[in-house]
């Protein structure tokens, strides 16, 4: 962040005639993971969470973000310049509408927030203004240039599915829906439907671009053309046209009268209007991709079996390696990051992280989405509890897996085991589910909570995301939150199961693996059930749980799940890593 980044700002918008503006954490794909030259949050506020939003206007201005990283926010955030807000709590359009002049112009970026989004402030009844250039690009001196990394094949042996198999499902839901084409903005769906991946953002192998795929399967890419190299080129086909990302509003405007479909909560707000200045008809509906990419094939199935044992073999070297050193307080939350990136580095396939690593040791575990940094970084202690989130991206699949630690080498509080239980508990609810299909996420997430709601505890965030093959670690449309959107849960998507529970300024607790969603064995069932696979292969730390809290069910599953990790990951490691497993993976007993 730069001192003079916000009265620079103020300075552009009066030049546009402008009373206020918004600034959301997001590029023109609307994704998580951006570029560095599409990092305006963190250039005018110095708030690098992944989720956020700034808004402001001649006087005054504020931020916003989740709960899951409100803490970040007020670390990184200057309050003599910034209102710190919770997002869902205290709505950007509505503190809009109480601050904003009465008639206000507020300029958005209709590359940067979606109809939907818009639509909130609309609703809110200001007056919103679409701007031809960001204002902080006018200011923005020394903005990095946009990505150019080149996009590669995806090979069907992890595919499964060949881009004319996927277009062609693609291509007979618009003719079924009297479309005549759709926008893909999601450079996930771009990567799925065409079978590529690129290098454009941090921890998710996109090659950012965009699609206009037809009802006869022909697709249009828009794309920088050094992205995509002659064997690139080759591998599309020639059912796939390629042009430069300049020529994409010109393509809109010839799709004059044709009926075109756009995701009005994914797509920027953008096409929608460019669209309907050139005469087309808008077909609000959800990106085509979603669904079919969220059902993993039996090829990216079992590819994500596979990865997730490779990874299970690092993440035990690590926590193996972890017992020797945590109790020593010779480790800082950096070098432990380190050292389980080293193990996964030796792992076959590895491609790198699918996202920044989250070590967290005592009060910084209750950060939920904390970063350490060279300043932030401490020592992880003795006798204090200790949190790493991590995850992989290999080409057949993704992973994301998190474990709580007690350092030792003395006994953990009764209280905080009691905490950990409960969040096992938890944990165990969602992984035995069994649940008729049709049923979203929404209606899961109570499952999670509830050992924590009976002694009125609870966590700011979902129990669970959806994760892409080798794609982004957070993918839609499915997950487990309260919030969640109505869409049904189906054989075949992968969802994390991450219950927790912070205790600010204290310790963070967070339990997760990845399930796999498949068809449930119920004979007697007169309609299609389903139930989870469990993916992830790593003990718990059976210090921090208390047995006698259990159930002899949890206990069961606790135990028939470290005797499987024990049994499958055992034989790949080493005779001092093999003898911690084998103790880490012992038996509980409520006795």
């Amino acid at each position: 962040m730069s001192v003079s980044a916000l009265p620079a700002l103020r300075q552009e918008l009066v030049r546009q005639g402008l009373d206020g503006f918004i600034v959301p954490r997001a590029d023109e794909h609307l994704g998580e993971y951006v570029p560095a030259a599409a990092e305006r949050l963190a250039w005018l506020t110095g708030f690098t969470g992944s989720a956020g939003l700034a808004v402001v206007l001649a006087s005054a201005a504020a931020v916003f973000t989740d709960g899951r990283y409100v803490l970040q926010l007020a670390e990184q955030t200057d309050p003599a310049l910034w209102q710190r807000l919770h997002l869902t709590e205290q709505p950007p359009p509505a503190w809009l509408a109480a601050h904003a002049p009465k008639g206000g112009r507020i300029g958005y970026d209709p590359l940067l927030i979606s109809q939907e989004g818009l639509g909130r402030y609309t609703d809110a009844g200001l007056t919103m203004v679409a701007v031809e250039r960001n204002p902080i690009d006018a200011v923005w001196a020394d903005r990095p240039a946009a990505p150019i990394a080149p996009a590669v094949p995806h090979p069907l042996a992890y595919a499964g599915r060949t881009s004319e198999e996927k277009r062609g499902d693609v291509a007979k839901l618009l003719r079924e829906a009297k479309q005549d084409a759709a926008v893909l903005t999601d450079p996930a769906s771009i990567a799925w439907l065409l079978n590529i991946r690129g290098g454009d953002v941090p921890f998710t192998p996109f090659a950012l671009g965009f699609a206009l795929v037809h009802a006869d399967g022909a697709t249009d890419v828009f794309m920088h053309p050094a992205k995509l190299p002659p064997a690139t080129r080759a591998w599309l086909g020639n059912a796939v046209s390629v042009a430069d990302r300049a020529t994409l509003a010109p393509a809109l405007a010839k799709l004059v009268g044709k009926t075109v479909r756009v995701d009005a909560a994914g797509s920027p707000v953008w096409f929608a209007q460019q669209l309907e200045k050139a005469g087309a008809v808008v077909a609000s509906a959800s990106d085509p991709c979603l669904l079919p990419k969220a059902r993993k094939n039996p090829t990216e199935q079992q590819g994500a079996r596979q990865a997730h044992l490779r990874d299970a073999v690092a993440v035990c070297r690590f926590l193996h390696w972890l017992s020797v050193e945590a109790p020593s307080g010779r480790q800082t939350e950096i070098s432990a990051a380190a050292a389980l990136l080293g193990f996964r580095h030796e792992a076959e396939g590895f491609r790198g992280e699918s996202f920044p690593a989250i070590s967290g040791a005592g009060e910084h575990g209750a950060i939920i989405h904390y970063r350490v940094t060279p300043e932030s970084n401490r020592p992880i202690r003795p006798n204090e509890v200790y949190l790493i989130d991590s995850g992989a991206q290999y080409p057949d699949g993704t992973t994301d897996i998190t474990r709580t630690v007690w350092t030792g080498p003395g006994d953990a509080p009764d209280e905080l085991r009691d905490r950990v239980t409960r969040v096992m508990q938890g944990h165990i609810a969602i992984a035995t589910a069994v649940f008729p299909k049709g049923v979203g996420g929404a209606h899961l997430d109570a499952f999670a909570r509830r050992a924590l709601w009976q002694v009125g505890l609870d966590y700011d965030h979902g129990t669970g995301h959806g994760v892409g093959s080798y794609l982004s670690v957070h993918e839609g449309p499915v997950s487990l939150s309260r919030l969640a959107r109505p869409v049904a849960i189906d054989a075949g998507m992968i969802l994390s199961n991450e219950p927790g529970f912070y205790l600010p300024e204290q310790y963070g607790i967070r339990l997760e693996n990845l399930l796999l969603v498949q068809p449930a064995d119920l004979p007697a069932a007169g309609k299609p059930f389903l139930a989870f696979e469990t993916l992830t292969l790593a003990p718990f730390d059976r210090r921090l749980l208390h047995p006698a809290l259990m159930t002899e069910q949890e206990l069961d599953w606790v135990n028939a799940y470290h005797a499987r990790v024990l049994r499958t990951v055992g034989p790949a490691l080493g005779e001092a890593e093999r003898t911690w497993l084998t103790a880490a993976c012992a038996p509980l007993s409520s006795g």
